[in-house]
């Protein structure tokens, strides 16, 4: 029996549903909060049906959850300015324009409460982190392979990342140019 399989495409009906459902839930966390909406208004704001969610997601937790994770680490590329001041001062620049975005704030504050709500949080607390370091460490590897004494991605974690999403979160100001330049200023 020669049974035909679905061909999956890039862009095709599973990725359109996605990102249905992902501006629909960040559409809802920004107008209501987090916590303050369930998978049927998310389904009618997306225009698919509850089953479809349930059936992807399996509930509500993991499809937050993998919203967070999927705008956290849209990124591009790590920059590669030629030295590690330049790539870290890029890398700053490049983070503030992601988390102060339309949806940035947003993004991070659903972080916030995925991380201190249990259930599936930790793995989505431990996934960004490992994601956002294995990011910093190709950075850190090519400085080291040009004869930089680099830093450790915990660092630039703890000192460049964190206060950026600390300042955002609790709306102590804008992310300036100056700003980031201080903290890189700082870490080296």
């Amino acid at each position: 029996m020669n049974e035909r399989q679905p061909v999956k495409r890039p862009g095709g009906r599973a990725a359109r549903i996605g990102a249905a459902v992902h501006q629909a839930v960040t559409d809802l966390i920004s107008e209501r909060g987090y916590g303050n909406f369930t998978v049927g208004e998310i389904a009618a704001r997306a225009g698919v049906a509850d089953s479809s969610i349930y059936r992807r997601w399996g509930n509500l937790e993991t499809l937050l959850t993998e919203v967070t994770l999927t705008r956290l680490n849209a990124v591009s590329p790590m920059p590669d300015t030629g030295s590690l001041d330049g790539d870290l001062r890029a890398y700053a620049a490049q983070v503030a324009r992601e988390i102060t975005g339309p949806d940035g704030p947003v993004v991070l504050h659903l972080a916030f409460a995925l991380a201190r709500n249990g259930g599936q949080s930790p793995q989505a607390a431990d996934s960004l982190r490992a994601d956002r370091t294995r990011q910093i460490q190709s950075m850190l590897d090519r400085a080291r392979d040009r004869g930089e004494q680099a830093v450790d991605a915990t660092d630039v974690l703890d000192h460049i990342l964190a206060p950026m999403y600390i300042r955002v979160l609790f709306g102590m100001g804008p992310l300036t140019p100056d700003y980031l330049d201080r903290l890189v200023d700082r870490l080296l």
